[in-house]
């Protein structure tokens, strides 16, 4: 019985360390497919998301780049010598390029008191035709109306130039493109009216006196025709 136990044993023995070194072989072979499963996965390529840190936000790739900073607002244009900087001139006259670029209120200046001192003259000679280019409707009505009553009292106006001392502009105002600059006038005439008989009747044909004049201009900005009208008088202080 002893021997009998014995190989019985070692038989059982030796199937149990066959069927471990079959499945050992199969088991325990690692083939270089395998992933550990706390591996993590690597989205840096598959997740152009990210989130900025203690937030919630999701940004979109490249929002974290310097955006190009805004284009300066344009500086205010140097009106030195004409209108003080943000006054209502000044903000009149922006209003006048932004209709016309071309427009230069220094330039505007000097055609004025060519114009003002052309009318003068006009208006002392009777001139009807070159006063009709330069004046308003209802400017041209007055002025006629005064021509006509001296003319009617045989009376003569002499106007002489002596300087134009001062020319500034004291308002600007723009309304559907049409521009009206106001301008107020300081100058030294020789003026004089005589009667039929040659007689001064009024003012002086020697004395140099100082005139004050605020003359208004009117315009269409951006229309062809270049020329200002003179569209309201009053005697300046």
């Amino acid at each position: 019985m002893q021997d009998s136990f014995d190989v019985t044993t070692i038989i059982f023995l030796a199937l149990a360390v066959f069927v471990i070194w079959r499945l050992r072989s199969v088991l325990g072979q690692k083939t270089g497919a395998e992933r550990s499963p706390f591996k993590p996965v690597d989205r840096s390529r598959t997740e152009p998301q990210t989130r900025s840190d203690g937030d919630n936000v999701v940004r979109l790739p490249g929002a974290d780049r310097v955006q190009p900073a805004p284009p300066p607002a344009a500086a205010p244009r140097d009106w030195r010598g004409i209108a003080e900087p943000g006054s209502e001139i000044a903000r009149g006259l922006e209003a006048c390029v932004q209709a016309e670029p071309g427009f230069d209120p220094r330039a505007f200046l000097e055609g004025a008191k060519s114009a003002y001192e052309a009318i003068m003259i006009a208006f002392a000679k009777g001139d009807r035709k070159t006063l009709r280019g330069l004046l308003s409707k209802e400017v041209g009505e007055a002025f006629e109306r005064a021509i006509v009553e001296r003319e009617r009292n045989r009376q003569t106006l002499e106007t002489t130039f002596v300087s134009i001392d001062k020319a500034e502009i004291v308002a600007v105002e723009v309304r559907n493109r049409v521009a009206q600059v106001t301008v107020r006038f300081l100058s030294n005439l020789i003026t004089a009216t005589r009667n039929a008989e040659g007689k001064v009747v009024d003012g002086s044909a020697e004395t140099v006196v100082e005139v004050p004049d605020v003359w208004t201009f009117a315009r269409t900005l951006g229309s062809r025709d270049p020329n200002w009208q003179l569209v309201a008088t009053e005697a300046g202080a």
